[in-house]
């Protein structure tokens, strides 16, 4: 049911937001940026997958240098939209723990290691309830959470709440561009 509510949804949110889709490239081609940003991210069971975004930064991996755009993006969580395929490609969900890097796989508990038994979200139970603004152990306890309280209603909270947290700017960082520490486990 979870993956039919997935599919369902991201081809409904692709068709109602492909002109903002295409409005977002066409400025980053226009800025002479590249539109999407991959990278290689570990799912369910930890296998890896191509996660997509919207670029933000005029030179990758360079954390100094978000373009204006970027910021726009950021704070409008709008840079997560291209996710949405991965989502029609099954390899995410639109609730899940956060797909985090694949040098992070090592530095899990075994308890921590519980998030990977699910499909990764978009949004998740550590967004909702502070996103980067969390210690690892909060976010990384509230994925875990998530993986044990997995349902309908669970994800529809998350959804709903998400959706009033974009809208209102809530929980996500000032700057739009702090990135979180790194993750070197307990």
């Amino acid at each position: 049911l979870k993956s039919g509510f997935d599919y369902f949804f991201s081809v409904v949110l692709i068709l109602t937001l492909s002109p903002l889709f295409i409005v977002i490239v066409l400025v980053q081609l226009l800025a002479g940026t590249t539109p999407f940003f991959k990278q290689y991210r570990p799912g369910r069971y930890g296998q890896l997958f191509k996660i997509y975004k919207f670029t933000t930064l005029a030179t990758e991996g360079d954390l100094n240098s978000i373009t204006r755009f970027g910021l726009f993006l950021r704070k409008t969580s709008l840079d997560e939209l291209p996710q949405l395929l991965n989502v029609l490609r099954g390899e995410m969900s639109m609730v899940g723990p956060r797909p985090l890097l694949k040098e992070y796989l090592p530095r899990y508990t075994s308890y921590q290691r519980a998030r990977h038994q699910v499909k990764p979200g978009i949004t998740g139970l550590a967004q909702i309830n502070g996103r980067n603004t969390l210690s690892w152990k909060e976010s990384l306890q509230l994925d875990v959470e998530y993986v044990k309280r997995i349902s309908f209603s669970l994800d529809f909270e998350i959804l709903l709440k998400t959706v009033l947290n974009v809208f209102q700017f809530k929980k996500i960082n000032n700057s739009g561009m702090q990135q979180r520490e790194e993750f070197l486990g307990e």
